[in-house]
């Protein structure tokens, strides 16, 4: 787990200023909101997995921030909630720090933590 802290913590520090205040506490939300899972890097981004399969994940891109919901019943029940972003299969796309809804992010990884359902294929 320390080598993962480390990569976490490195990914984190070398994103643009800029994005590096809503990394780190989405950090802090999964950490609190997913006591399941053991934070991980893999696929080259912060990863929460349980039992060995990732369930959440973020990354941030040249043009957006990626929230992957990989339980996909669960972001399936909140897409009216994210009717105005940019939606995926089972990835949230944020093009600005300020669009990110933390409550709503908050009720996305308390329902991931909470569901035994399969993750995205």
């Amino acid at each position: 787990m320390g080598a993962a802290r480390t990569a976490v913590s490195d990914y984190i520090d070398g994103q643009p200023a800029a994005w590096r205040p809503t990394l780190e506490r989405l950090r802090a939300l999964c950490r609190r909101e997913l006591p399941s899972c053991i934070e991980t890097f893999a696929y080259g981004v912060p990863s929460y997995a349980r039992d060995g399969e990732v369930e959440v994940a973020f990354g941030k891109r040249v043009r957006y921030l990626s929230l992957y919901i990989l339980k996909k019943p669960v972001l399936d029940a909140h897409r009216s909630e994210l009717a105005r972003l940019s939606v995926g299969k089972c990835c949230i796309r944020y093009t600005k720090p300020e669009d990110v809804d933390w409550d709503l992010v908050a009720a996305l990884l308390a329902d991931s933590e909470a569901t035994d359902s399969d993750t995205c294929a």
